[in-house]
């Protein structure tokens, strides 16, 4: 797809420059905003399998250094509350944040305590969907989202998911038990993996269709440079020419006809319809940036995004215990935002929501979006991106919703390489782990 090809010229040098990362000695985050509403997002950087594809600060799980990391994880969350923090939603990433039960569930328990939360949501594994897990998680965790990716057996090969996970028609057995114990249970799937043709992308739409999940989410794979050799000899290259292709399947199995199975909610986030054509709007959507501006993170590779900053935090796990024991945040790296970097994120992150405010975007930063971001507007206008474009309000064609599925990839993906300029400083046994063949060490 030319515009595609265009779009990615136009836009990755241009969010490799806004990310750019600098040093920083800054012993804390900054206070909280008074009367602001926050999520704080907790990272948990330990996999029994480490995906190729993966560009999350992500260590081979050992348990004698899993226990004291979760310890800090405590001790900084508490550094927030110290700072005045207070927080209605907790989101755990990873990583896999459930790989030690007792140390996820007791996190919750301190943060309940700590702060106002009225919802938790957290990341795992399909393997992860049995006992005890369910009944201790059922409770704490009001929004559960599986990494499953694909249901195929050669896909899930491929990744090196199938002997730890189990089987696609394994995984389907777990959710299906699943549902029940949370509110909210979602799906993430991948669409556009090197080896997936339509057929398997088609099998795959029909096991969400069936398996009882109340939202699947389908992101297209991106990747990072420092992840992209090893994906592509494990799963081979990348061809974005047929992504367009891809999701305009997806987008019209799970959301279109005249009795849709699923309703939108993002550009790929999608919600269970009932057989009238009801949404239920308790559940929430599992992704936690859509919903705040800005929240506080921690944890090893932890980013941040607070008054206009992006906090990056340390990724070597002893280098993180380290600043966490001696009384200070771990953070190692900072981006200040220019005022038009935080217009195009207003604007990437409302059209990913599938809705742009025109007088909110104003009311934000005192101009209106085509004076800010003019040459944004002029392209997607161009491109028959907008459904609706009047006093009021953006909305997305199925070739909008593509064009800003693409702008998203490629924002993640610069966050991706903003992670790889921290993974640079790494050195030694955390250095192989992470750019070797991902073995652990014995």
């Amino acid at each position: 797809m030319i515009s595609e090809r265009f779009l990615t010229h136009l836009i990755k040098p241009m969010i490799k420059r806004s990310l750019a990362m600098d040093p920083t000695d800054e012993p804390f985050m900054p206070a909280p905003k008074p009367g602001e509403k926050y999520m704080l997002y907790l990272h948990v950087p330990f996999c029994e399998r480490l995906c190729p594809y993966c560009s999350f600060n992500r260590y081979p799980f050992r348990e004698e250094v899993a226990r004291p990391y979760f310890a800090n994880l405590r001790r900084e969350m508490l550094m927030l509350k110290d700072l005045g923090y207070d927080f209605e939603s907790l989101y755990f990433g990873g990583g896999t944040p459930t790989i030690m039960l007792d140390e996820l569930c007791e996190t919750i328990d301190v943060a309940r305590d700590a702060f106002s939360i009225t919802e938790v949501g957290a990341e795992t594994n399909p393997n992860h969907l049995v006992q005890p897990w369910l009944d201790k998680l059922s409770g704490r965790v009001q929004r559960l989202s599986v990494g499953v990716q694909s249901f195929d057996d050669g896909l899930l090969r491929q990744m090196d998911r199938y002997e730890k996970y189990g089987s696609g028609a394994e995984i389907m057995e777990r959710i299906g038990e699943a549902v029940p114990y949370f509110d909210s249970l979602n799906v993430d799937m991948i669409f556009n993996f090197p080896s997936q043709t339509e057929d398997i992308l088609f099998s795959d739409l029909e096991k969400i269709v069936t398996c009882g999940a109340r939202q699947t989410t389908f992101s297209p794979l991106y990747v990072s440079a420092a992840t992209t050799r090893k994906m592509a000899a494990t799963l081979g290259a990348m061809d974005y020419d047929r992504e367009f292709r891809f999701y305009r399947i997806l987008d019209g199995v799970l959301a279109g006809g005249e009795q849709p199975f699923f309703e939108r909610e993002t550009i790929w986030t999608f919600n269970r319809l009932d057989a009238e054509g009801h949404h239920d709007d308790a559940v929430a959507i599992n992704e936690y940036q859509t919903s705040y501006n800005e929240y506080p993170a921690i944890g090893s590779g932890s980013i941040t995004h607070l008054n206009g900053c992006l906090y990056v935090n340390e990724f070597s796990i002893p280098a993180y215990n380290e600043a966490i024991e001696s009384g200070r945040m771990a953070l190692m790296g900072k981006t200040v935002m220019s005022k038009r970097d935080l217009m195009r994120y207003y604007f990437l992150l409302h059209l990913y929501r599938l809705r742009l405010d025109k007088q909110a975007f104003r009311r934000e930063f005192g101009c209106s979006v085509e004076a800010g971001l003019p040459a944004e507007m002029a392209y997607l206008t161009l491109n028959g991106a907008f459904a609706t474009n009047d006093h009021d309000e953006l909305t997305l064609t199925l070739r909008g919703r593509y064009l800003v599925l693409v702008m998203y990839r490629l924002f993640l993906s610069g966050m991706n390489e903003l992670r790889d300029q921290a993974r640079a400083a790494l050195t030694g046994e955390e250095r192989h782990l992470l750019f070797g063949d991902g073995t652990p060490y014995s």
